[in-house]
């Protein structure tokens, strides 16, 4: 049987990766264990009180179409078998899968699921084409490519989700200025905040759709009850860039004041407006900066040649006659 096994190398591959996937599934599950003996020691905790304070209420009334997808089906299938796909830190995970615009009830979960299905499948795949190429690595080195993958797997998730909050962000501050200035017209036209709020989003719909996705949200919240500063805090949470959360706080405060709302946004309008001028200028001043690096990479050793060719020429001219009379 070990001859058999020294021998044999697609036996050893598909040896190592039913081991590799069984100390996967493994670690799952046990980690499956401890969130949900935690979660259970949380509901012990939050329904102590005397009339159950602790115990949260979540409304699901800006559900997106998305709970209905494909993916969200699936994971109630997988939890529905026995296992969570609970995140210890699904507060922080569905902020920063706000920000990247998965909104669903059901995207920490399929988050983790793909995570799953990346760190199991993405070592499968290598080893499938390490099977399909006759390649023949050694044991420990298998071993090593394997764990890179499985690794790559575990974060690529995670930079996607990241590279998209970001891009979104990006989007987002620039095309807030435009925002701010129709605003300010419609507050000046006699329309309260969160008629402003609906008629911008409307304007917007198809200049700036993240914007109006983000007042449209913020309209809803407010007709839904929510409290003005809630939903503007939690516009700045979703969007996660620092001149939301700046105009979000002078909202606030201009509304704790009494302060006139059109002469705050007339003011954050013209500062947003400066901003975005100094970004694209500073954009302008990096150009020269990268543009040398190609230049001085690529016009370096035609320069370095073209100096140098004629003189290796003639110590070659010179040199050679003397090695053949040698």
């Amino acid at each position: 049987m070990l001859e058999l096994l020294a021998e044999n190398q697609a036996i050893r591959l598909t040896m190592l990766a039913v081991i590799f996937m069984a100390v996967v599934a493994g670690s799952f599950i046990a980690v499956n264990i401890a969130v949900a003996r935690r979660a259970a020691r949380q509901r012990l905790v939050g329904d102590s009180g005397p009339f159950g304070e602790g115990q949260a209420v979540r409304t699901g009334s800006l559900r997106t179409a998305a709970a209905e997808s494909g993916w969200a089906k699936l994971v109630e299938r997988i939890e529905k078998s026995g296992l969570s796909l609970a995140d210890t830190r699904d507060a922080s995970l569905r902020q920063r899968l706000a920000a990247a615009g998965y909104r669903s009830p059901q995207a920490p979960r399929i988050y983790t699921l793909v995570r799953l299905m990346m760190v199991v499948g993405l070592p499968a795949l290598w080893l499938a084409y390490l099977w399909v190429t006759g390649s023949r690595p050694g044991l420990f080195s298998l071993y090593l490519q394997a764990m890179v993958a499985a690794v790559a797997g575990l974060y690529l998730p995670a930079l996607f989700v990241r590279a998209k909050a970001d891009r979104r962000q990006q989007e987002i501050i620039n095309g807030f200025p435009d925002a701010l200035d129709l605003m300010l017209v419609c507050v000046e036209a006699g329309l309260g905040l969160e008629a402003a709020f609906a008629r911008v989003g409307q304007e917007i719909a198809t200049t700036h759709p993240l914007i109006a996705e983000q007042l449209g949200t913020v309209v809803l919240e407010l007709r839904a009850g929510r409290s003005r500063e809630d939903a503007l805090r939690r516009m700045a949470d979703r969007a996660e860039a620092d001149e939301i959360r700046a105009f979000a706080t002078l909202l606030i405060q201009s509304s704790k004041l009494g302060s006139s709302i059109a002469q705050t946004l007339r003011i954050y309008a013209s500062e947003m407006r400066d901003k975005r001028q100094l970004r694209a200028e500073e954009k302008a001043h990096r150009l020269p900066v990268l543009l040398s690096v190609p230049l001085v990479a690529c016009m370096l050793p035609v320069m370095i040649g073209v100096l140098m060719l004629p003189a290796a020429i003639r110590v070659i001219r010179e040199m050679l006659p003397a090695m053949g009379g040698s």
